[in-house]
């Protein structure tokens, strides 16, 4: 199971990254807090290409790299929170999430995906 959930989610970071780039760029912009130094398209694209590098050390990392790879996704979900938090406080409509009600049950979302990456490359205790 922890296999599973690993690939999956590196598979989702891989999809997420790469609409980053192509065909939700512009929605992506909904969530970039005002504070970021760079400009908006900067940090999608950013973000976007960090996804990418994620999900697939999430899928190929060797097991003794799991870990830590894990450990790193955890921290890219916790950093990028602020941006889900940025979307809600300034109501800005992007992937369906147009409603202050959407927008924050999308909240309680992020702790899972922090969850998921650590517990998914843990494996199972001996």
């Amino acid at each position: 199971m922890h296999s599973f959930l690993r690939v999956l989610l590196g598979l989702a970071l891989v999809f997420a990254g790469t609409s980053h780039l192509t065909f939700a760029r512009k929605e992506f912009t909904a969530q970039v807090p005002e504070f970021v130094p760079l400009s908006e398209d900067a940090t999608v694209l950013a973000s976007g290409v960090a996804e990418i590098t994620l999900g697939s050390a999430l899928v190929l990392a060797p097991k003794p790299a799991r870990r830590f790879v894990g450990s790193v996704a955890a921290l890219f979900f916790t950093v990028i929170f602020p941006g889900n938090l940025s979307q809600w406080v300034n109501r800005r409509d992007a992937f369906g999430l147009d409603t202050d009600e959407k927008r924050v049950a999308r909240l309680f979302g992020q702790p899972l995906l922090i969850a998921a990456a650590l517990w998914s490359t843990r494996g199972r205790r001996s």
